[in-house]
């Protein structure tokens, strides 16, 4: 197996040559590492003769990844290099996009975070935030790109309608949207930020159709709960269940593949996602096995409680469908078991109007249909259009073969 080089490789290999006399800002993480060193790239560009990195800018979760989701992270400094590190998740909505102070003086802003190829997870969002403020700035924005570790040949889900917009759902695509986060910048621009001036630095040698295990690249995870590869496959199904008070695993060792709650009869639960919806409900296990679980998260959700509930293997890759599969979960929880059933009615990132159920799968239509009872296959059905069209408009902006 031959290993992919990332956009940071590609750029510390040249010595950072196409950054030379110029003042830098990065947006950074972890993630953002050099292979197969592990170096990060801050320090790299921090050492890099004729390089000045001014400030760094921390996504969601922080600049190391110790916060958990959706809490505050305050500026600070960054112990290693002495720099600014300006938090891009703070308190509230403003804090979400980087200050025009914070970019003065900047002659390029560089982006290198790991995704995961998945509409609510924030990275990309945030990417675009500091895309709309460099643009008016004049700051051109260098994207250094990584593999979509979910791979780019499946497209799922419903997009965004109008209305519906959120820090997870913040650009009108599909849920799983086959890109890079390299790609999908390319799409960003062209059809939200058409002003700002953007460069993105590919990768070499990755192909579309391959996860991230066939990268050779070391999986670094992005963020605290997203720890290996398996998590970020049933991702873009399991986060759906942030939308209500089920518990989607935080607070224990595998989240997104347990899920539960207190009083929930996993075995009850299995039989009836099994039968639930005729063929169509059973459809949506193809490629993966269920198992009986008991869990007790230590913090988040039902903290300290015994929860009932399944742990979620996958063993197709291709046939499993994510997506369609947390839909129809909440579904036949909803149906079935309605006494430890209930939608989250908390604020969740930061939009307290629109029930975060409707946030995460862009538009009131899926909510409505559980409430109801009415069956998903015009769901499906919309999906299934909204993916059609989304796998032509991205065309013009595939770079990988």
């Amino acid at each position: 197996m031959s290993r992919v080089l990332t956009g940071a490789d590609r750029l510390a290999a040249e010595g950072a040559a196409r950054l030379r006399g110029q003042r830098v800002g990065l947006v950074c993480n972890q993630s953002t590492v050099i292979h197969p060193s592990l170096e990060h790239l801050a320090d790299l560009l921090h050492a890099a003769q004729g390089v000045e990195l001014a400030a760094l800018f921390a996504p969601e979760h922080g600049l190391r990844g110790e916060a958990q989701d959706m809490e505050s992270v305050g500026s600070t400094r960054d112990p290693v290099t002495g720099l600014p590190v300006h938090s891009l998740y703070g308190s509230d909505e403003d804090s979400l996009a980087p200050r025009a102070e914070d970019l003065e003086g900047l002659d390029r802003l560089v982006f290198d975070v790991q995704d995961i190829g998945t509409r609510y997870y924030t990275f990309a969002a945030t990417l675009l935030l500091c895309m709309r403020r460099a643009a008016p700035l004049g700051l051109p924005v260098l994207v250094l790109d990584r593999p979509n570790p979910l791979g780019g040949g499946q497209v799922r889900g419903g997009t965004v309608a109008p209305g519906f917009e959120s820090f997870v759902g913040l650009y009108p695509v599909p849920v799983r949207h086959g890109l890079s986060v390299g790609e999908l910048a390319l799409w960003l621009q062209r059809e939200l930020v058409p002003e700002c001036e953007l460069e993105v630095l590919f990768c070499e040698g990755w192909r579309r159709a391959d996860y991230f295990d066939a990268t050779g690249l070391t999986f670094v995870p992005p963020s605290p709960n997203m720890p290996t590869l398996d998590t970020a496959i049933v991702y873009p199904g399991q986060c759906l269940i942030e939308g209500t008070e089920l518990s989607e695993g935080r607070g224990t060792t595998r989240p997104f593949e347990l899920f539960g709650a207190p009083g929930l009869d996993g075995h009850r639960l299995h039989a009836a996602l099994r039968s639930e919806g005729g063929p169509a409900g059973r459809a949506t296990l193809e490629g993966a096995v269920l198992r009986e679980a008991s869990f007790r998260p230590m913090f988040q959700k039902h903290a300290g409680r015994t929860c009932g509930g399944l742990f979620l293997h996958v063993t197709d890759r291709e046939r499993f469908d994510p997506f369609r599969f947390g839909l129809h979960l909440i579904h036949t929880v909803a149906t079935c078991f309605p006494e430890v059933f209930a939608w989250r009615e908390k604020a969740y990132e930061f939009v307290e109007e629109i029930p975060a159920i409707d946030l995460l799968t862009g538009s009131a239509a899926f909510r409505e249909a559980v409430e109801a009872g009415r069956a998903l296959d015009a769901i499906f059905a919309e999906q299934e259009e909204a993916e059609a069209a989304f796998r032509s408009a991205r065309e013009a902006f595939l770079h990988y073969s």
